[in-house]
């Protein structure tokens, strides 16, 4: 049986602004619902498949991820960094056709360089595997996130409607790069930290 605070936590973990989400919405506002449930679906398998390590690996892993945390962030960084670049180009109306979301497997590995949906992963393993096992909080887990990511890129799908005119398209897509930039800087603030 999950604990009632796992239901808040991961919900909470979920819902509330990272990379993932503002991905998910940009992803909306540019391709639509319906070619970013693959998206979706990547984040959401990710993530679970990221609190199963977590979990069976617990201890090694507490000790390994102080030991990768530096290149582990600086990799996600260079990530974001290129993915915000993406993003910023984007609304370039030359280039939308040829753009893509991130596919189900890109989503899904993307979750290995997203310091938000590590620190969740390691908090929900250490938290609640021992207590509910493994396959309960990982299907917890996707119960829960794909409801509040959902929320994320139907926001994205719904403002696309709005933004069809190309300046109002490069400043929606300027300021998420921003955002993931902003990211970015705080990740490496963190890290950093004497």
């Amino acid at each position: 049986m999950l604990d009632p605070s796992f239901f808040s936590y991961v919900t909470v973990m979920s819902i509330t602004p990272g990379p993932n989400n503002l991905m998910l919405a940009t992803s909306g506002v540019n391709f639509g619902m319906r070619r970013t449930v693959p998206m979706m679906f990547g984040i959401t398998l990710g993530c679970a498949l990221q609190i199963a390590i977590a979990a069976l690996l617990l201890d090694s892993l507490l000790l390994w991820m102080s030991a990768i945390r530096l290149p582990l962030t600086l990799l996600g960084c260079a990530y974001l960094l290129w993915l915000s670049w993406k993003i910023f180009r984007a609304g370039a109306p030359e280039l939308r056709e040829k753009a893509r979301p991130l596919t189900l497997l890109g989503s899904a590995l993307f979750q290995v360089v997203n310091p938000k949906a590590w620190l969740m992963a390691t908090n929900v393993a250490l938290i609640y595997s021992a207590s509910s096992g493994i396959l309960p909080i990982m299907s917890g887990f996707a119960a829960l996130n794909l409801p509040c990511i959902l929320v994320w890129a139907m926001m994205g799908d719904r403002l696309g409607r709005h933004l069809q005119v190309a300046w109002k398209l490069r400043a929606f897509n300027s300021a998420m790069a921003l955002s993931l930039v902003a990211t970015i800087g705080w990740m490496l603030a963190e890290v950093l930290k004497p």
